[in-house]
């Protein structure tokens, strides 16, 4: 017998708010939010004028919402069977149908948004989110689950650079360190579920390697991300640059260091290299070269 389907739980009975509120929920707002006003910080950095920034922030945020949406439309069957919690569409809280029509909608609304922002950043915006989908909907069980990440991640400030009208482009270290924190971003939101989706059938690179591998890979993009942004664009990298070069090794091999008492210490090493990593890279700016 299959799963039954999991938007059939309590749709008749859920009011209107209940499912305006899983609807929200299942759009995965943290990482919607986190990503959209990176995008308008970068597109403040290039020096981007308030229309133009507009739509390169709405155009994001209709794809970044499309995306999410559909990881969990496609997933509601595996999530429900697997009794995940604080999954919307697994709950019954809102139904699979309408989860996947806000996904084609905001996906129908992202092109015309990005192509506003300029052939080249709607080209490649749309490219992005099309390969976000491919994550979803087959590539986060293959070897090639990072990629979508990584193109992801290196087309945001690609984008916010092509919006700018009159300049040739982003620079090569935004777009390589975007990329950079893309494939750590992959690693570090799989490797807490690794074995719940070694269950389930999901072979991705990370579950391929295992937990104990993902662990100690996952600092390493990050580390070189830092160096990137630091010794990537001309002149010096100024005082957070030389601290954010100085902390990321030490912090990743302390990470590393303290996973016998601390399991998750590796991953709130790269959490905290991160943090510095994407605020170095605001600092830095994206302003063609």
């Amino acid at each position: 017998m299959g799963t039954p389907e999991p938007s059939r739980a309590h749709p008749a009975t859920a009011w209107p708010p209940s499912r305006t509120a899983g609807l929200a929920r299942s759009c995965h707002p943290g990482p919607v939010v986190a990503v959209t006003a990176i995008a308008g910080v970068l597109g403040v950095g290039v020096g981007l004028g308030g229309l133009r920034c507009a739509l390169l922030v709405a155009a994001v945020l209709s794809g970044q919402l499309s995306v999410g949406w559909c990881n969990d439309a496609f997933d509601a069957r595996r999530d429900a069977a697997a009794g995940r919690t604080g999954k919307p569409v697994a709950e019954g809280s809102v139904s699979r149908r309408t989860v996947w029509a806000a996904a084609f909608t905001a996906a129908l609304l992202c092109v015309p948004l990005s192509f506003a922002c300029g052939p080249l950043a709607g080209t490649v915006h749309v490219t992005a989110v099309a390969a976000a989908w491919a994550y979803n909907l087959r590539l986060k069980a293959t070897a090639l689950s990072w990629l979508p990440y990584v193109i992801g991640f290196g087309a945001l400030p690609a984008v916010a650079a092509l919006t700018l009208p009159g300049r040739p482009g982003p620079t090569w270290w935004a777009v390589t360190a975007g990329g950079l924190l893309g494939l750590a971003a992959h690693l570090g939101d799989v490797l807490p579920d690794i074995e719940d989706d070694l269950r389930d059938g999901v072979r991705g690179l990370p579950q391929r390697m295992g937990a104990a591998a993902t662990g100690l890979l996952l600092p390493v993009p990050l580390v070189a991300a830092s160096a990137v942004l630091a010794l990537g664009p001309a002149g010096p990298a100024g005082p957070w640059g030389a601290v954010t070069l100085a902390a990321a090794a030490p912090a990743a091999l302390g990470g590393l260091l303290l996973a016998r008492t601390w399991r998750k210490a590796p991953l709130a090493a790269a959490a905290v290299i991160a943090a510095a990593d994407v605020t170095l890279l605001l600092v830095r700016g994206t302003a063609p070269v």
